[in-house]
């Protein structure tokens, strides 16, 4: 750790810096190739004795975690708050949810996991669920702790071990999440913190004792690390980038749908892959719904994150608000029109107007990439027909939603929308009961309810045959 200034940090440090004021918060050297060895090794050895734990205690440990949690939510939300910018009221929410997702697991891993019987010819056969080894997480920085923990929640839970590296403007997140582990009574070795780069990823991939990975980021990371684990035969699960489109119909609560559009937009400061990007309004609500929505957006508080009247905090990265303001900029220069905002907010911190653009045209940024800031675009559409059309003319294909009171229109909607997850009236959320993941480039497996604790185990198919003796 170091006092050093931004400007005399090493290149290849691991630093923290805060993004509503540009401070160096701390700064860790890179963990040697001896201590990644030294942690590989430890991870392997470790799986060995953990995996033969029984539900019951790893049941308890992970109930531990949960209770650190809960007793440490507002230390731990301002951790992420200082980290990453997104205002602490969702930071402590955050902690609540990982707080959740270990609950979950803790009380339904051995139910997901048990023996399953088939009727064979054999006289008995059934599928055994056996955990794999140490699992690389490769994780973002914009939900800090749940994108680790609803990982590492059933990882744990079905008995591997777990090897983040994390982005690597959220460090302090990343040791305190290992120290979380490590106070509910997880063997030292079993959850482990990788301080290193990006670049040092396929190395890891490639040591024969990680045994499968999963990652969440940008489209061109989730490439990467596949082609790289595709190599060595490995599995992987990806939750990459999205583009969710937000439908309206005529039929809507439409202030309520508003209202949910607004949230929707900027939840997570607009830094979410599941936060909705598109909205795609019918022609004849399309007026009032722009009017209400840009009166919304622009009453918003922008500011300090600490500040609980704080609607919307500063982008994470320096580099994440200049990627956003060239796409809003090249998107209008080639036609669409600034309803509100545009532009990046004259002052200390990496901050972004609220913004909404229409008449968005093809092949403009906002069209075809995911924007991770508080930048929303409208269109219009005659019917739900052309709103599905309009919704599925992306590359992503993670979350959408559709407000409609309409049931034809809701089983439209449901039966030809290309996304993993379809919400009816409600914005798009995570939640461990429920699977988690998308199509086409938003990635492919599932995290979270059985389904992802699922993911890295061994499927094992027994068949038994009883044969007695004849004489």
């Amino acid at each position: 750790m170091s006092t050093r200034t931004v400007a005399e940090t090493p290149r290849n440090n691991i630093v923290s810096i805060n993004p509503m004021t540009g401070e160096l918060l701390c700064e860790y050297e890179q963990h040697s190739d001896e201590i990644v060895e030294g942690k590989l090794a430890l991870a392997a050895e470790q799986f060995r004795a953990y995996r033969k734990t029984s539900f019951a205690q790893r049941s308890q440990m992970m109930t531990r975690a949960a209770e650190i949690l809960e007793g440490n939510k507002e230390a731990y939300g301002r951790l992420m708050t200082q980290e990453m910018g997104k205002p602490l009221r969702a930071a402590i929410q955050e902690a609540e949810k990982c707080a959740l997702g270990c609950r979950y697991y803790a009380e339904n891993a051995k139910k997901f996991l048990a023996d399953e019987e088939a009727e064979t010819n054999a006289t008995r056969s059934f599928i055994r669920y056996q955990p794999l080894g140490p699992v690389l997480a490769v994780m973002p920085w914009n939900f800090p702790f749940w994108q680790v923990f609803r990982f590492a929640a059933p990882g744990l839970m079905a008995g591997n071990v777990g090897l983040l590296k994390h982005a690597s403007n959220v460090p302090q997140c990343a040791l305190a999440i290992e120290e979380v582990f490590r106070k509910a009574g997880f063997p030292e070795g079993v959850f482990q913190t990788l301080l290193i780069g990006s670049d040092r990823v396929g190395k890891l991939i490639a040591d024969s004792r990680v045994v499968a990975v999963t990652l969440t980021g940008s489209v061109g990371a989730g490439s990467s690390v596949a082609a790289m684990a595709g190599k060595e035969i490995k599995k992987t699960v990806l939750e990459l980038g999205g583009s969710d489109p937000f439908i309206v119909m005529p039929s809507a609560e439409l202030d309520k749908a508003v209202e949910a559009a607004v949230q929707a937009r900027i939840v997570n400061n607009g830094q979410s892959c599941i936060a909705a990007k598109r909205f795609i309004v019918h022609q004849q609500i399309a007026e009032q719904f722009e009017r209400r929505f840009v009166q919304r957006m622009a009453s918003l508080t922008v500011g300090d994150p600490m500040d609980p009247a704080t609607d919307v905090g500063p982008l994470a990265t320096a580099v994440g608000l200049r990627t956003l303001q060239e796409q809003v900029d090249k998107t209008v220069q080639i036609g669409a029109r600034i309803l509100l905002g545009g532009k990046r907010i004259n002052r200390q911190g990496n901050f972004f107007e609220p913004t909404v653009l229409s008449e968005i045209p093809r092949g403009s940024p906002v069209m075809d990439d995911e924007l991770f800031g508080p930048v929303a675009a409208i269109f219009v559409v005659s019917s739900m027909a052309e709103a599905i059309c309009v919704a599925n003319d992306s590359k992503f294909g993670l979350g959408a939603c559709a407000w409609t009171n309409d049931e034809a229109e809701r089983d439209l909607f449901l039966n030809e929308i290309e996304s993993g997850l379809a919400f009816i009236n409600s914005m798009v959320v995570s939640d461990p009961r429920i699977p988690f993941g998308g199509i086409k480039l938003s990635g492919y497996g599932r995290e979270l309810s059985y389904h992802g604790i699922r993911e890295f185990v061994n499927t094992k198919t027994v068949s038994i045959s009883v044969i007695t003796s004849t004489s």
